[in-house]
């Protein structure tokens, strides 16, 4: 079983309009919210064997915040350029080239492309509002395979809820 976890950063604040986009941080509503949703994830007994983010503040602030509800260490978040102003074809290819050791890996970008490659996963989601973790579980033995098969299971959960 393979389990794939595509979380979208937390609410950025927009408040700074001469910072890149890259440097945009987190509000106040997105670390709240990002702490509350490690929590929860803490709550179901979620334990993922990799973290990897997007190198954009809002991002990584997010997965830092989760690693640190979860008891995951933030120094092993592994930061990846493909996961920024990327397309729903190239996450999949990031996600079918994990090492099959890893059964549990957990991804953390942006929309519009996090909610388009959820959507071709399962079309029960048509959105991933901020800080939404999207969960699928996959009957396969290889990351690869979850190119070409379905999710066994999918859950969706949102700060708002």
């Amino acid at each position: 079983m393979k389990i794939l976890f595509l979380v979208r950063h937390a609410k950025s604040s927009r408040d700074d309009p001469s910072l890149p986009d890259r440097q945009r941080p987190l509000d106040d509503r997105g670390r709240h919210d990002a702490s509350k949703m490690g929590k929860r994830l803490t709550d179901r007994g979620v334990e993922p064997d990799l973290l990897v983010s997007s190198p954009a503040l809002r991002a990584l602030t997010t997965a830092q915040l989760i690693a640190d509800e979860i008891g995951y260490q933030r120094k092993d978040i592994v930061v990846d350029e493909r996961l920024y102003a990327s397309s729903p074809d190239n996450l999949l290819a990031v996600i079918c080239a994990l090492d099959d050791r890893l059964d549990r890996v957990m991804l953390f970008g942006h929309n519009p492309e996090f909610t388009d490659l959820a959507h071709r996963l399962s079309s029960t989601i048509i959105d991933m509002p901020t800080c939404t973790v999207a969960a699928f579980c996959f009957d396969a033995k290889a990351w690869a395979d979850v190119a070409e098969i379905g999710p066994a299971e999918v859950r969706m959960d949102t700060p708002k809820r």
